[in-house]
């Protein structure tokens, strides 16, 4: 395909039909957070002053870090992976596994604590996750993990920390 034809298909009438075909090619999530937890809302002054920059970029700006670059990667010890923003538990280590990708990967996720949302920034379409508290960016869930959810939920190890059982 020519460089034009590309581009004259992100136009409105391009775009506008395939969106509807690219959403449905994204995992059916039914994401909704837990009764009576608590949004964590702060200015973007008090989140700077929170996280250091690497993760201020992740969490807040929807960032990736490279793969092989966190020691949660290799985690292998019981215990709670929380989002780094709010310290909600998002995963424990019986939901975890090694996917080979170079990012913690777990097939399961604890219940009412993640929130999705369509991300089409690389023209794919993906599921982008996040913490239900305070918002921060994870990571994107994907179709290609093991058995019993079929799921791989590929977080970004700046945005958690791990809290040995």
């Amino acid at each position: 395909m020519k460089r034009r034809n590309f581009l004259g298909l992100l136009g409105l009438g391009g775009l506008s039909t395939l969106a509807p075909r690219l959403a449905s090619a994204r995992p059916k999530l039914d994401l909704s957070p837990a009764p009576g937890l608590e949004t964590l809302e702060l200015s973007e002054a008090e989140w700077r002053e929170r996280l250091d920059e690497a993760r201020f970029e992740i969490l807040r700006e929807e960032g990736t870090e490279p793969p092989y670059s966190s020691p949660l990667d290799k985690e292998t010890r019981e215990g709670e992976y929380r989002c780094a923003g709010c310290d909600l538990v998002l995963f424990t280590s019986a939901m975890k596994y090694d996917s080979g990708t170079g990012w913690p990967s777990f097939f399961e996720h604890v219940e009412g604590h993640l929130l999705s949302k369509l991300d089409l920034v690389m023209l794919i379409p993906r599921t982008e996750y996040h913490c239900a508290r305070c918002g921060g960016h994870q990571g994107h869930v994907f179709e290609d993990g093991p058995e019993p959810t079929g799921l791989r939920w590929c977080n970004n190890g700046l945005a958690l920390t791990f809290v040995p059982a």
